[in-house]
C-alpha cells in the first residue's frame, strides 16, 4: 500500500529532462527586439510568432492523448526530440518570418505540446496518490526551463544572433534524447487511456465550459507577462540586460510549480485556486502602480508565481475529480483555454504597446480576466460530485 503513495523516479526524472529544454518557449520575450530588427517588423508582429507556438502546443495537448499510447512511451519521446530538433533547424536557416513561424511554431511548438502533456499524464498514472506532486515537478522543470534559457540565450544572440539561439535549442533536444528516452524505457511503464468503464464523456458541458473559463482566464495573466517581461521591465529603462525580467517570472514560476503541486494533495482544491487570481491581481496592480525595479520585480514575482501555480494545480485538480484515465482527453479539452490566453494575450499586449506605447492598457485587461477566473472558482468547485457536474 506504501508504494502506491510514491513517485515513480525515473518517469519523473525523464518528463523533468525532457520539459527542462521544452520551457525554454517561455523565454521567448528576449527574441523580441531581435526580431523586430531582423525582420523589420512590429512588436505585435514579433509577439504573434510566440502566440502561434502556443496555439500550437495548445493543438497537440488537445489531440495528443490520441497518439499517446500507440508506440512505446521511450519511442515517444524520441520522436518528440526529434521533431522539435528539426524545428529547430529550421527556424535558425530561415531567412523569412514565415519560415521563422513553420520551424519554431509549428514544429518546434508541437513537438512542445506533445512532449509537455506526455510528460504530465504519464508522471501521474504512475505515481497514484502522489499524482500532484509528480505533476508539480514535471511543470517546475518546465518553468526551470524557461528560468535558466533567457541567460543562455543572451549568449547565443550575442555571438550568433537568432539564428544561433535556434540551433542551441535543436541541439538541446538532440542531447537530452537519448538520456530521458532511457530513463523512461527502464521504468517500464506504458501509458494507459481511460478504462472502458471510465469514460471522458462523464463531464457535463456546463461543467467543462466552466473549467474552460476559470483556466483560460486565469493563466492570460501570466501568459501576457511571460511574453513581454523583458519589453515591460524596459519600458521604464529597468534591469538593462534584457534577460534578467525573464527570468524573475521563470523562476517564481518554477517556484509556484513546486509549491502547488504538492499542496494539490493536501488542500482543498477550491480554497487553493482562489488564491492565485487574486496573488496575480496584486502583481499586476504593482505593475501598474509601482513602475520603479522592486515594484517591477514584485509584480513579475507574483503574476509567475501564481501562474506556475496554476499550471501545476490546475491538471492534477482534473485527475484528482475524474481519474487519471478520463483526465488525459478532459485536460486536454480544457487546456485549449490556455492555448486561447496564449494567442490573445501576448498578442493583445503587444498590439497594446504598439498603440499606447505601454503595457497600461494590457494590465488593465489582465486584471479583470484574473476576477473573472476568482468568480469561476467561487462558483464551481463548492458543488461539484466526482465527475464535475454541479449538485
Amino acid at each position: 500500500m506504501a508504494s502506491a503513495a510514491q513517485i515513480n523516479g525515473p518517469v519523473v526524472l525523464s518528463g523533468s529532462i525532457l520539459c527542462a529544454v521544452l520551457g525554454s518557449v517561455h523565454a521567448f520575450s528576449v527574441f523580441l527586439e531581435p526580431m523586430e530588427q531582423m525582420f523589420q517588423i512590429s512588436r505585435g508582429n514579433a509577439s504573434l510568432t510566440y502566440s502561434i507556438a502556443l496555439i500550437c502546443l495548445t493543438t497537440a495537448v488537445l489531440f495528443g492523448h490520441l497518439v499517446f499510447d500507440k508506440v512505446r512511451p521511450a519511442q515517444f519521446v524520441v520522436l518528440v526530440c526529434l521533431l522539435g530538433a528539426a524545428g529547430g533547424v529550421v527556424a535558425g536557416l530561415s531567412s523569412s518570418l514565415l519560415l521563422v513561424w513553420t520551424g519554431y511554431c509549428l514544429l518546434f511548438g508541437t513537438a512542445n505540446g506533445l512532449g509537455y502533456a506526455f510528460s504530465l499524464q504519464l508522471s501521474a498514472q504512475a505515481s497514484p496518490g502522489r499524482e500532484g506532486l509528480a505533476m508539480g515537478i514535471i511543470t517546475a522543470s518546465y518553468a526551470f526551463g524557461a528560468t535558466v534559457a533567457p541567460g543562455l540565450f543572451s549568449i547565443t544572440l550575442a555571438n550568433g544572433g537568432f539564428r544561433m539561439s535556434m540551433f542551441a535549442v535543436a541541439a538541446a533536444l538532440l542531447l537530452v534524447l537519448p538520456v530521458s528516452a532511457f530513463l523512461i524505457q527502464r521504468s517500464g511503464v506504458q501509458f494507459r487511456l481511460a478504462e472502458r468503464t471510465e469514460t471522458p464523456q462523464s463531464v457535463g458541458a456546463r461543467s467543462l465550459s466552466l473549467l474552460w473559463i476559470i483556466y483560460g482566464a486565469g493563466v492570460t495573466s501570466g501568459l501576457l507577462v511571460i511574453g513581454h517581461a523583458a519589453g515591460i521591465a524596459a519600458v521604464d529603462g529597468l534591469y538593462h540586460s534584457p534577460w534578467i525580467a525573464p527570468v524573475i517570472v521563470a523562476f517564481f514560476n518554477m517556484a509556484g510549480s513546486s509549491l502547488g503541486g504538492a499542496l494539490a494533495d493536501r488542500i482543498r482544491l477550491r480554497d487553493l485556486l482562489a488564491v492565485f487570481p487574486l496573488l496575480t491581481t496584486i502583481g499586476l496592480l504593482s505593475l501598474y502602480f509601482l513602475q520603479t525595479a522592486p515594484g517591477v520585480f514584485l509584480g513579475l514575482s507574483l503574476v509567475g508565481f501564481a501562474y506556475g501555480a496554476l499550471i501545476s494545480v490546475f491538471p492534477a485538480a482534473i485527475t484528482k475529480t475524474f481519474g487519471a484515465g478520463p483526465g488525459v482527453a478532459i485536460y486536454g479539452k480544457v487546456f485549449t483555454a490556455w492555448g486561447t490566453a496564449g494567442l490573445l494575450g501576448p498578442w493583445l499586449a503587444g498590439t497594446l504597446f504598439d498603440r499606447h506605447g505601454d503595457y497600461t492598457a494590457a494590465f488593465l485587461v489582465a486584471i479583470a480576466l484574473s476576477m473573472v477566473s476568482l468568480v469561476g472558482v467561487l462558483r464551481f468547485f463548492p458543488h461539484k460530485d466526482r465527475h464535475g457536474e454541479a449538485k
